[in-house]
């Protein structure tokens, strides 16, 4: 079991535990134990991180305590996480490190790892983490003299990734013509992205592109992304782009305003790569989240949906385990596996426009495959985290409102992994259907779950 990590790394309230720089030296110390230990030469980790004001007193903890287990550190300063992940392997890192609370607000902080193959590591290798971490074997592992570690600052890195992400996009192809209002939210993309649209041929017009330290994700990027409507229905842009605070999601307007999200982008691409024969064994992996109509959008293409727990890192192990190689989640973090290992921004943005460059189409009318079945999400609070299971009748409950919906829709309900919260989905046909069971379902959870 792990204590500190959650679904996607370590992540709270930075300068309070557990974003302290004291967990933040100890936890690079137990990562550079780990991975020194795999390696006969001197090993290399390296760190990257977002915009944040407390990125700057992270970054110099967890370098700190990498150094001090004998281990080098390779600092690349503010870059994406799937940049992160890239660089981890094609510079042969032996560990990636992303400092970053994704879309977060700024005060927020926490720290992802990836492994050398460029992939999230393992609950198992998070849970070895954090059993060093409260051992005493880290202390008497230090060595010192010339064995301590050393830092040093990459400067290519940001121009590595540029050139990378581009080559993602096919050789035949321009972005010359094409009008794009890009958002990056104030965090990490903002240097990168623009190049990338940029020098494949775009008009780019660009906001969030003045991070401050405090101003990620504020009132902009994927989460918020109304100006981003506006500037496209006002400048006549193709499409709009909303990055994430880390560029591990994205979000795209379409040329008359239209939000689209994660999962009509996985529908566009999944119809593109079946009609070429890219898309291995015509599946697309999604979590428990992705909308109904995504399911039924993929049965009348002729292919088919595989569904797992919320996380994109439960997505990715999906579609490592069975050879899928495209997949991604409603909130926009989508991966290309025949590119790279994780939700990446830019290059799913890349690989909508490759579509619409094809075949010509605008991105309103290419969103047309798949029709969004209405959806009622209810956060219930409880005063302590409650596991599902032990709300006596819940289960009963639910199976009795599942039959009464049929085919007609479906209910999810999931707790929280990070706070004291019920989460209840119901989708269907028919709105006001779905909002009663909904109803139901939350306010039987309140009367029955277990209190303090």
């Amino acid at each position: 079991m792990r204590k500190l990590f959650g679904t996607d790394g370590v992540r709270g309230l930075a300068n309070v535990y557990p974003m302290t720089t004291d967990v933040a030296m100890n936890l690079g110390r137990a990562v550079a134990y780990i991975f020194k230990n795999e390696k006969n030469r001197n090993p290399r980790i390296l760190i990257g991180k977002d915009t944040r004001l407390s990125c700057y007193m992270l970054e110099n903890a967890l370098a700190a305590g990498i150094c001090s287990m004998g281990v080098d550190v390779l600092l690349v300063g503010p870059m994406p996480t799937p940049a992160i992940a890239f660089l981890t392997e094609s510079m042969r890192a032996d560990a990636g490190v992303v400092i970053s609370a994704s879309h977060n607000p700024f005060q927020d902080n926490g720290i992802k790892l990836f492994s050398n193959d460029g992939f999230k590591l393992p609950d198992r290798v998070e849970a070895q983490i954090e059993e060093l971490m409260e051992s005493s074997t880290l202390q008497k592992e230090m060595p010192t003299g010339k064995d301590v570690g050393k830092a040093f600052r990459i400067d290519d890195a940001r121009g590595r990734y540029i050139v990378f992400a581009k080559h993602t996009f096919p050789k035949e192809l321009t972005l010359d013509g094409l009008k794009i209002v890009l958002d990056c939210a104030n965090g990490a993309t903002y240097k990168v992205a623009p190049a990338v649209f940029e020098e494949l041929g775009a008009e780019v017009i660009k906001i969030g592109v003045e991070p401050n330290g405090i101003n990620i994700n504020e009132n902009c990027g994927a989460l918020f992304p109304e100006l981003l409507q506006e500037l496209v229905r006002t400048s006549g842009a193709d499409m709009g782009i909303a990055l994430d605070g880390d560029g591990d999601r994205v979000i795209v307007v379409d040329e008359k305003g239209n939000v689209v999200d994660g999962d009509h982008i996985m529908a566009i691409c999944a119809k593109d790569m079946i009609e070429h024969k890219r898309l291995n064994y015509n599946t697309v992996v999604a979590t428990v989240m992705s909308n109904m109509g995504l399911e039924k959008a993929m049965k009348e293409m002729g292919g088919r949906l595989v569904r797992t727990q919320v996380g994109d890192r439960y997505v990715v192990e999906t579609m490592r385990t069975k050879g899928y190689n495209f997949g991604g989640e409603q909130s926009g973090h989508l991966i290309f596996m025949d590119h790279i290992t994780t939700g990446d921004g830019i290059l799913a943005a890349l690989q909508l426009l490759a579509v619409m460059q094809r075949t010509k189409r605008p991105l309103s009318e290419l969103a047309s495959v798949m029709e969004t079945y209405p959806q009622v999400l209810y956060n219930v609070e409880l005063e302590e985290r409650v596991p599902v299971e032990e709300i006596e009748g819940l289960g009963a409950l639910q199976e009795k409102l599942s039959d009464k919906l049929g085919t007609r829709g479906r209910i999810l309900i999931r707790a929280s992994g990070t706070e004291p919260v019920i989460r209840v989905m119901v989708e269907g046909e028919d709105q006001k259907e779905i909002e009663e069971v909904a109803k139901e379902l939350s306010s039987f959870i309140e009367k029955n779950a277990p209190q303090k």
